[in-house]
């Protein structure tokens, strides 16, 4: 009979797996960004 071995050491080549970490820190300073370029794009129009 076959012994079967774990298959829990394999790791996942899926690039979206690799950004899911950085969600938390990427989306509010890309939100900053946003919220401060809209402010001043309607400071200099106004």
């Amino acid at each position: 009979m076959s012994s079967p071995t774990p298959h829990d050491s394999v790791e996942s080549d899926d690039p979206v797996e690799k950004i899911v970490p950085f969600i938390p820190f990427v989306l509010p300073l890309a939100g900053g960004v946003l919220i401060f370029l809209l402010a001043f794009i309607a400071v200099y129009i106004a």
